[in-house]
Protein backbone atom coordinates (compact mmCIF):
# COMPACT_ATOMS: atom_id res chain seq x y z
CA UNK A 1 0.00 0.00 0.00
CA UNK A 2 0.99 3.59 -0.83
CA UNK A 3 0.98 6.16 1.72
CA UNK A 4 -1.71 7.76 2.00
CA UNK A 5 -1.09 10.89 4.54
CA UNK A 6 2.57 11.93 5.10
CA UNK A 7 3.50 14.31 7.76
CA UNK A 8 7.17 15.68 7.44
CA UNK A 9 9.02 17.57 9.65
CA UNK A 10 5.88 19.12 11.84
CA UNK A 11 6.92 21.64 14.58
CA UNK A 12 3.56 22.97 16.27
CA UNK A 13 4.08 25.81 18.57
CA UNK A 14 2.00 27.92 20.64
CA UNK A 15 2.74 31.68 22.13
CA UNK A 16 0.58 32.59 25.07
CA UNK A 17 2.51 33.75 28.46
CA UNK A 18 5.54 31.78 26.50
CA UNK A 19 6.57 29.79 23.84
CA UNK A 20 5.10 26.03 24.03
CA UNK A 21 6.42 23.57 22.16
CA UNK A 22 4.01 20.44 21.62
CA UNK A 23 5.08 18.63 18.28
CA UNK A 24 8.92 18.99 17.61
CA UNK A 25 9.91 17.60 13.85
CA UNK A 26 7.62 14.93 14.11
CA UNK A 27 7.39 12.80 10.71
CA UNK A 28 4.93 10.20 9.50
CA UNK A 29 3.59 8.31 7.27
CA UNK A 30 0.02 6.51 7.28
CA UNK A 31 -1.06 4.30 5.25
CA UNK A 32 -5.45 3.43 4.08
CA UNK A 33 -6.85 0.08 5.35
CA UNK A 34 -5.15 0.17 8.82
CA UNK A 35 -6.51 1.92 12.23
CA UNK A 36 -3.86 3.65 13.82
CA UNK A 37 -3.89 4.25 17.89
CA UNK A 38 -2.44 7.32 19.38
CA UNK A 39 -1.39 6.84 22.83
CA UNK A 40 0.34 9.04 25.49
CA UNK A 41 0.15 11.67 28.71
CA UNK A 42 -1.90 14.45 28.82
CA UNK A 43 0.11 17.09 26.65
CA UNK A 44 1.46 14.79 24.55
CA UNK A 45 -0.04 16.40 21.90
CA UNK A 46 -2.50 13.89 20.53
CA UNK A 47 -5.06 16.68 20.27
CA UNK A 48 -3.33 19.06 18.25
CA UNK A 49 -1.56 16.43 15.69
CA UNK A 50 -5.66 14.93 14.95
CA UNK A 51 -6.33 19.27 14.42
CA UNK A 52 -3.45 19.40 12.43
CA UNK A 53 -4.29 16.07 10.23
CA UNK A 54 -7.84 17.41 9.87
CA UNK A 55 -6.58 20.31 8.69
CA UNK A 56 -8.72 22.72 11.68
CA UNK A 57 -5.16 24.09 12.86
CA UNK A 58 -1.98 24.32 10.93
CA UNK A 59 2.01 23.71 11.91
CA UNK A 60 4.20 26.21 12.51
CA UNK A 61 6.59 24.40 10.28
CA UNK A 62 6.60 20.98 8.24
CA UNK A 63 4.30 19.96 5.74
CA UNK A 64 1.40 17.52 5.48
CA UNK A 65 0.28 15.71 2.20
CA UNK A 66 -2.85 13.37 1.00
CA UNK A 67 -2.07 11.31 -1.73
CA UNK A 68 1.01 13.42 -2.31
CA UNK A 69 -1.05 16.71 -3.02
CA UNK A 70 0.72 19.31 -0.34
CA UNK A 71 -1.79 20.79 1.62
CA UNK A 72 -1.57 24.53 1.40
CA UNK A 73 -2.48 25.94 4.87
CA UNK A 74 -3.52 29.12 3.12
CA UNK A 75 -6.28 28.09 0.81
CA UNK A 76 -8.77 27.76 3.54
CA UNK A 77 -11.77 27.26 1.07
CA UNK A 78 -10.06 24.34 -0.71
CA UNK A 79 -9.07 22.88 2.95
CA UNK A 80 -12.60 23.16 4.04
CA UNK A 81 -14.07 21.41 1.23
CA UNK A 82 -11.84 18.75 1.25
CA UNK A 83 -12.35 18.21 5.08
CA UNK A 84 -16.24 17.73 4.65
CA UNK A 85 -15.65 15.46 1.68
CA UNK A 86 -13.17 13.67 2.89
CA UNK A 87 -12.56 13.54 6.80
CA UNK A 88 -14.96 12.22 9.80
CA UNK A 89 -14.26 13.39 13.11
CA UNK A 90 -15.22 12.22 16.67
CA UNK A 91 -14.43 14.13 19.63
CA UNK A 92 -14.70 12.61 23.22
CA UNK A 93 -17.35 15.10 24.23
CA UNK A 94 -19.58 14.46 20.56
CA UNK A 95 -19.87 18.41 19.81
CA UNK A 96 -23.50 17.16 18.95
CA UNK A 97 -25.84 20.42 17.52
CA UNK A 98 -28.23 20.11 21.11
CA UNK A 99 -31.02 22.00 19.46
CA UNK A 100 -31.26 19.53 16.93
CA UNK A 101 -32.35 15.97 16.89
CA UNK A 102 -30.21 12.96 16.28
CA UNK A 103 -31.14 12.76 12.95
CA UNK A 104 -30.98 16.12 12.04
CA UNK A 105 -27.40 16.40 13.54
CA UNK A 106 -26.54 13.11 11.12
CA UNK A 107 -28.29 14.24 7.54
CA UNK A 108 -26.67 18.39 8.15
CA UNK A 109 -22.92 17.02 7.79
CA UNK A 110 -24.35 15.15 4.34
CA UNK A 111 -26.19 18.72 3.37
CA UNK A 112 -21.95 20.44 3.52
CA UNK A 113 -21.83 18.67 0.37
CA UNK A 114 -24.72 17.34 -1.03
CA UNK A 115 -27.73 20.58 -1.20
CA UNK A 116 -30.06 17.59 -1.01
CA UNK A 117 -32.12 17.54 2.23
CA UNK A 118 -34.51 14.46 1.15
CA UNK A 119 -31.47 12.28 -0.05
CA UNK A 120 -29.34 13.10 3.11
CA UNK A 121 -32.53 12.61 5.23
CA UNK A 122 -33.01 9.55 3.55
CA UNK A 123 -29.15 8.53 4.11
CA UNK A 124 -29.10 9.50 7.58
CA UNK A 125 -32.21 7.41 8.39
CA UNK A 126 -30.23 4.00 7.04
CA UNK A 127 -27.42 5.00 8.66
CA UNK A 128 -28.57 5.43 12.31
CA UNK A 129 -30.55 2.26 11.83
CA UNK A 130 -27.49 0.55 11.15
CA UNK A 131 -25.73 1.49 13.99
CA UNK A 132 -28.97 0.43 16.34
CA UNK A 133 -30.62 3.92 17.19
CA UNK A 134 -33.54 3.45 14.58
CA UNK A 135 -35.44 4.59 17.94
CA UNK A 136 -33.90 7.34 18.78
CA UNK A 137 -33.98 9.18 15.70
CA UNK A 138 -35.89 12.25 16.88
CA UNK A 139 -34.25 12.34 20.25
CA UNK A 140 -32.11 15.31 21.14
CA UNK A 141 -28.78 15.01 22.36
CA UNK A 142 -29.63 15.65 26.27
CA UNK A 143 -32.19 12.77 25.69
CA UNK A 144 -29.33 10.05 24.69
CA UNK A 145 -27.56 8.25 26.48
CA UNK A 146 -23.60 8.94 26.26
CA UNK A 147 -23.35 6.13 24.46
CA UNK A 148 -25.83 6.71 22.20
CA UNK A 149 -24.60 10.15 21.91
CA UNK A 150 -21.16 9.05 20.51
CA UNK A 151 -23.34 6.58 17.66
CA UNK A 152 -25.08 9.93 16.70
CA UNK A 153 -21.42 11.71 16.78
CA UNK A 154 -20.32 8.20 14.67
CA UNK A 155 -22.90 8.53 12.21
CA UNK A 156 -22.17 11.81 11.64
CA UNK A 157 -18.74 11.21 11.23
CA UNK A 158 -19.34 8.46 8.16
CA UNK A 159 -22.54 9.63 6.37
CA UNK A 160 -20.39 11.19 3.67
CA UNK A 161 -18.19 7.80 3.16
CA UNK A 162 -14.68 9.79 4.25
CA UNK A 163 -11.47 8.23 3.33
CA UNK A 164 -10.01 9.44 6.95
CA UNK A 165 -11.94 8.90 10.19
CA UNK A 166 -10.39 10.68 12.94
CA UNK A 167 -11.27 10.65 17.23
CA UNK A 168 -10.07 12.12 19.90
CA UNK A 169 -10.86 9.95 23.42
CA UNK A 170 -14.27 8.22 21.43
CA UNK A 171 -14.36 6.69 24.81
CA UNK A 172 -12.95 8.68 27.34
CA UNK A 173 -15.79 9.71 29.33
CA UNK A 174 -17.84 6.40 28.85
CA UNK A 175 -17.99 3.63 31.38
CA UNK A 176 -15.76 0.27 29.92
CA UNK A 177 -19.26 -1.62 28.79
CA UNK A 178 -20.40 1.13 26.88
CA UNK A 179 -16.91 2.28 25.49
CA UNK A 180 -16.27 -1.41 24.50
CA UNK A 181 -19.45 -1.08 22.53
CA UNK A 182 -18.28 2.27 20.74
CA UNK A 183 -14.91 0.91 19.71
CA UNK A 184 -16.39 -1.95 18.19
CA UNK A 185 -18.43 0.38 15.85
CA UNK A 186 -15.70 2.53 15.18
CA UNK A 187 -13.72 -0.66 14.16
CA UNK A 188 -16.40 -2.11 12.35
CA UNK A 189 -15.20 0.97 10.08
CA UNK A 190 -12.56 -0.22 8.66
CA UNK A 191 -12.55 -0.32 4.81
CA UNK A 192 -9.31 -1.30 2.65
CA UNK A 193 -9.43 2.78 0.99
CA UNK A 194 -10.24 3.88 4.85
CA UNK A 195 -7.71 5.34 7.43
CA UNK A 196 -8.65 5.39 11.08
CA UNK A 197 -6.81 7.35 13.60
CA UNK A 198 -8.17 7.95 16.94
CA UNK A 199 -5.96 8.94 20.29
CA UNK A 200 -6.64 6.89 23.81
CA UNK A 201 -5.86 6.38 27.20
CA UNK A 202 -6.58 3.32 27.39
CA UNK A 203 -4.10 0.37 26.32
CA UNK A 204 -6.70 -2.15 26.01
CA UNK A 205 -8.54 -0.24 22.95
CA UNK A 206 -4.42 1.19 21.78
CA UNK A 207 -3.88 -2.52 21.64
CA UNK A 208 -6.52 -3.64 19.36
CA UNK A 209 -5.34 -1.18 16.31
CA UNK A 210 -3.24 -2.26 13.68
CA UNK A 211 -0.76 0.07 14.27
CA UNK A 212 0.29 1.79 18.23
CA UNK A 213 1.64 4.84 18.16
CA UNK A 214 3.25 6.39 21.44
CA UNK A 215 3.40 9.85 21.91
CA UNK A 216 6.05 11.37 23.93
CA UNK A 217 7.52 15.00 24.02
CA UNK A 218 6.41 15.72 20.87
CA UNK A 219 7.44 12.97 18.83
CA UNK A 220 5.70 9.66 17.39
CA UNK A 221 7.25 6.21 17.94
CA UNK A 222 6.04 3.14 16.61
CA UNK A 223 5.33 0.67 19.33
CA UNK A 224 3.67 -1.99 16.83
CA UNK A 225 3.34 -2.09 13.54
Amino acid sequence: MNNFLELKNISKHFNIEKKIKVLKNLSYNFKKGKMYALMGPSGSGKSTLLNLISLIDRPTIGSIKFNDDLINFSNNKKNDIFRAKNIGIVYQQNNLLSDFTALENVYLANLSINNDRDSARTKAIDLLKKIGLSNRLNHFPSQLSGGECQRVAIGRAIINDPEIILADEPTGSLDLNTAKEIFQLLNSQKKPNRLIIFATHNRFFANKADCLLEMTDGSIKTTNA
